[in-house]
């Protein structure tokens, strides 16, 4: 299966040169504006229109349901001015719908100049024959019935239930804005050798960025000088600030805590890693999952089917069984109004839109609606083993010491030796030591090919393999068959020598990341294989694979037959969902059904994948089936309730259970009810307790 390149987009929805068109798929605020005639408008500013709209309705219903027989309560007053009643209330009337109504002509109107028949169609026919009848009703037929207070009870519902959709719409947008309101608004630069504050989006690529502490680093970017702890839990999830220094990358939207620094800007504007983040958001919400696309075409066939019904209802009543005119019509206008499909519309986006929002804020983001529904099918999962079931880089993943030495005592004599030193082996070293306190040695000699050794107040140091302990004639007491369990185990034996005897050995390896086994039972328990994929050998690739509790292991296998490997599962019937890290993974996350690439700030990985670990951590995978699936079925509710609504109400609107027939009134109550019911049952994605998502803040062991 062949992923879509996107088009990139800043934080302010707008595209950049350099990157794949894909048709400009507008937002959803620019859709949802065009459609209700708001264009140029936001999704706040729709909420405001619609909420005005609704409240000047109201405002005029309330004197025309109380002059009207509708209203029969008590005795109204006279019209105001001397003027006749039926003409009063049209002037009402028209207050009350010629003006609210707008929007609903609008977006008819432009549906239909598409063949295409919604909602707004449903309104229109209803509100509009309502209205046009009264009016002829009043001015040329003498003594005609009017429908004046039917159509504008019928509009304060109809412009009710969509103000509430619009609030609960822009609600589960709040995610994007939440991320956006992350960059901070200025940033301090050096510019023909002066600072200067500039807004965030004029900064410049390659331009020297300013920081001081508690301030928001504004663009991604490369320390040029100057240290410092940065909080970079918005991207990570990790609470504990990292050290940065020079060489060190920094992201936008991240926060310098403690010292000042300067860096050269290197991703700005819709290249940054937030715009990225922003980017996948807005396309996952804008897309359209499998459902969607079936209730797009239900819609249209219950738009048709309501035509047909209401013009069959009219016919029935008043040509065949002969009731009157006006009994007939507000029967069609009844059926026009309860088969609005504003709730079968409305099933699976608002499902889409909460559940990515709530992946996003726990740094799990959906590219598009196609991958939540495609994570709920799938039965196997393949992890690449580098960088995605372990950390990718060297750990001290043993310790053995010798008789009488202690771990601190030989980690401290390694520690030594390896000050200052970059290669990996050490680091690591360093890193298991850096609680320790270690002396610096009075002298240091590299030993090619063998390791190093260095003179310590405790005596003479050799760190290195077996080979420079035989060169020293250093016998290791006991610890030979040690070293040669950790060689055979495809680890690395660093043999630490002190004072003319081995005090031990240090096994360094690409250590596994602490949830990954966690993620590996939680996966099973809900039936999904893990297979691990590496190209390590069998034997290494084994004993990793046991430490997981995984059993399927391919091993040995190149970069480019990763994706063969994934085609070979899909053979046998298999779902595939593929975890990488997004860069020689990227033909295998592409060919699986569903890949997540762990980690964020790589093109690769953004363009490859369907889903996005932000907090590199294999445990989100659970999180992210989790939520898929939570989703899946909150838009099958939905859809189910939605399809049930109008089975029922056709014929309630039709009259077949006469004498008792609905109103226009309470059929677009019961219309806009329904739809709150699929509003409200999707907003309730936020409150349900994920396994993956709620327990992000509490790592398994």
């Amino acid at each position: 299966m062949k992923k879509e390149h996107k088009k990139q987009t800043d934080h302010t929805g707008k595209g950049h040169e350099g990157h794949k068109n894909q048709g400009d798929q507008p937002t959803m605020s620019e859709q949802m504006a065009y459609e209700m005639g708001h264009d140029g408008q936001d999704m706040a500013a729709i909420v405001r229109d619609l909420r005005n709209r609704f409240w000047i309705c109201l405002i005029f219903t309330i004197p025309i349901f109380i002059y009207s027989p509708m209203g029969g309560f008590f005795t109204p007053p006279q019209p105001p001015f001397g003027l006749d009643l039926n003409l009063w209330l049209f002037l009402l009337a028209s207050a009350a719908v010629l003006y609210p109504s707008w929007p609903f002509f609008v977006s008819a109107w432009r549906a239909l100049k598409k063949g295409i028949l919604g909602m707004a169609v449903l309104i229109v026919l209803s509100v509009g024959t309502g209205y046009i009848f009264s009016v002829i009703s009043i001015f040329f037929l003498e003594g005609g019935d009017q429908f004046f207070e039917a159509i504008a009870v019928l509009l304060v519902f109809i412009l009710l239930g969509h103000w509430l959709e619009m609030r609960a719409r822009a609600g589960a947008s709040s995610a994007i804005k939440a991320l956006m309101d992350l960059t901070p608004a200025k940033a301090s630069v050096i510019r023909n050798g002066e600072e200067i504050e500039v807004p965030t989006a004029e900064v410049l690529q390659d331009e020297i960025v300013v920081m001081r502490p508690g301030a928001k680093i504004p663009v991604d970017g490369t320390v040029e000088s100057g240290e410092s702890l940065v909080d970079e839990s918005m991207l990570t999830g990790e609470s504990m600030p990292v050290k940065k220094g020079p060489g060190d990358t920094v992201i936008g939207a991240t926060i310098n805590k403690t010292g000042s620094f300067r860096y050269k800007a290197t991703k700005v504007g819709a290249d940054s890693a937030l715009a990225q983040i922003v980017k996948l958001v807005q396309e996952a919400q804008n897309s359209k999952a499998p459902a969607q696309l079936l209730a797009d075409k239900a819609a249209q066939l219950l738009v048709i089917a309501a035509i047909i019904i209401g013009l069959a209802t009219f016919s029935v009543w008043f040509w065949w069984i002969g009731e009157p005119l006006m009994f007939g019509l507000t029967l069609t206008i009844t059926v026009f109004v309860i088969a609005c499909p504003d709730a079968l519309g409305l099933a699976t986006p608002m499902a889409v839109m909460v559940s990515t929002g709530l992946g996003a804020k726990n740094g799990i983001l959906f590219k598009n609606a196609s991958a939540l529904e495609d994570a709920t099918k799938l039965n196997v999962i393949v992890c690449d083993k580098t960088g995605t079931l372990t950390v990718g880089q060297p750990e001290v993943v043993e310790i053995v010491t010798a008789k009488g030495i202690t771990e601190d005592q030989l980690l401290t004599a390694a520690a030594a030796v390896e000050q200052g030193s970059d290669h990996p082996l050490a680091q690591a070293i360093l890193r298991r030591a850096e609680k320790l306190t270690v002396e610096a040695p009075t002298k240091f000699e590299s030993l090619d090919g063998m390791g190093a050794r260095a003179e310590t107040a405790a005596g003479t140091v050799f760190l290195g393999n077996r080979l420079l302990m035989d060169t020293q004639k250093l016998p290791l007491d006991g610890l030979e068959s040690e070293a040669t369990r950790m060689q055979e185990d495809g680890r690395t034996a660093v043999h630490v020598a002190q004072a003319g005897r081995v005090i031990g050995l240090i096994a360094i390896a690409d250590a596994i990341r602490p949830s990954s086994k966690a993620m590996v039972e939680k996966l099973g328990k809900r039936g999904i294989e893990v297979v691990m994929l590496t190209g390590d050998n069998e034997a290494t690739a084994r004993r990793i694979a046991k430490d997981l509790g995984i059993d399927n292991v391919m091993a040995d296998v190149l970069p480019a037959q990763k994706a063969e490997k994934v085609k070979e599962l899909q053979a046998q019937g298999k779902k595939v969902g593929m975890v990488g890290d997004g860069v020689n993974d990227a033909p295998a996350l592409t060919q699986a059904e569903v890949g997540f690439a762990i980690g964020a700030g790589t093109d690769v990985a953004m363009e490859s994948a369907d889903v996005v670990l932000m907090k590199s951590d294999p445990y989100d995978i659970v999180g992210a089936i989790e939520l898929s699936r939570a989703t899946v079925r909150k838009m099958h509710q939905n859809l189910w309730w939605a399809v049930g609504y109008n089975v029922l109400a056709f014929p309630l609107a039709a009259g077949v259970l006469y004498p008792f027939v609905l109103s226009p009134e309470v059929a677009a109550l019961s219309m806009s009810g329904s739809t709150l019911i699929v509003a409200v049952n999707a907003l309730l994605l936020k409150f349900i307790k994920l396994e993956g998502i709620h327990t992000l803040d509490k790592k398994p062991a």
